[in-house]
């Protein structure tokens, strides 16, 4: 298992919990802001928006898990 990173990216899925209940899994980033400046990535600790692809319905207190999928070749 990897370490985890620090960041979010453009490319990363997203996963929305409400009330310690995954409501949705899989949402794309549609754009990624950090103050005025449309960016690829923004480091932890640093404020930015987040626009999701097809969905709206953000509320107060939900968290947001961002994530890549990699696929790994095992080797012996």
């Amino acid at each position: 298992m990897h370490g985890q990173r620090r960041h979010i990216q453009r490319g990363s899925r997203i996963r929305l919990t409400r009330n310690g209940v995954i409501v949705t899994e899989d949402l794309t980033i549609e754009s990624l802001r950090r103050l005025k400046d449309d960016v690829r990535e923004v480091k932890a600790g640093f404020e930015c928006g987040i626009k999701l692809a097809n969905y709206d319905d953000i509320k107060i207190g939900d968290i947001l898990e961002a994530y890549v999928r990699e696929t790994i070749e095992r080797t012996l």
